[in-house]
């Protein structure tokens, strides 16, 4: 596993590279072409403001989504993007369906598959449905469709079909982190993913070594 780490890092930090380079040649590209330029001042404020609130998140996410993923699926997820709603789902599911447990070799291998898979399938869906809805798209997600209150509740379907087997299998460790989650959302409604997500780990871990301790679990 060695040799298959060590690949792995190798060809996801250049991967990695290769996606950032890529994600600021084209702006650059553009800006050389037209010969326009963001003024420092302006970029540089606004960038402050943007560490801030996003900065923190992307180190979080980095430590809440690896013992997740596992080395190939973070590497994947991190350039192909999309993480919390599909990549951390199919990697999940791919798991819990082959019976196999993360930070193991067979969740490595399982999950890089799943979430090699997503993005492949990803990809090929999105430009059929750019190709074959865009024509329709203004129709279904007008305000007055009868179709638009669905495209509002797609995340939360997708996450409560996802959680609601984990909360079958181990519901004494549900309260912890719902509780906890519920009481920083009513003081802090506008937190980010993956640092509410960071937090409920923090407490799911916590209340379940507790449990362990007490022997009720």
């Amino acid at each position: 596993m060695k040799d298959y780490f060590d690949r792995v890092h190798r060809w996801g930090v250049l991967w990695d590279i290769g996606a950032l380079l890529m994600l600021l040649g084209i702006p650059t590209s553009i800006c050389l072409y037209l010969g326009v330029w963001p003024e420092l001042e302006v970029l540089g404020s606004v960038l402050v403001r943007l560490m801030v609130l996003y900065w923190i998140t992307a180190v979080i996410e980095v430590f809440t989504y690896v013992p997740m993923l596992g080395a190939g699926g973070t590497y994947l997820s991190f350039v192909t993007g999309n993480i919390t709603n599909l990549k951390l789902p199919a990697g999940l599911a791919a798991m819990e369906n082959a019976g196999v447990r993360a930070n193991t070799e067979e969740g490595e291998v399982i999950s890089t598959i799943a979430i090699g898979v997503s993005s492949i399938t990803t990809t090929v869906i999105i430009a059929v449905g750019v190709l074959a809805f865009s024509p329709l798209l203004p129709y279904i997600t007008d305000e007055e469709s009868v179709f638009q209150p669905a495209f509002q509740w797609v995340l939360p379907a997708l996450f409560g079909a996802l959680g609601a087997s984990y909360f079958a299998k181990h519901w004494k460790l549900v309260f912890a982190p719902v509780i906890v989650g519920v009481i920083v959302l009513i003081f802090s409604p506008t937190m980010g993913v993956g640092t509410l997500m960071f937090i409920t780990i923090i407490a799911s871990c916590g209340a379940a070594l507790l449990m362990y301790k007490m022997k009720l679990i």
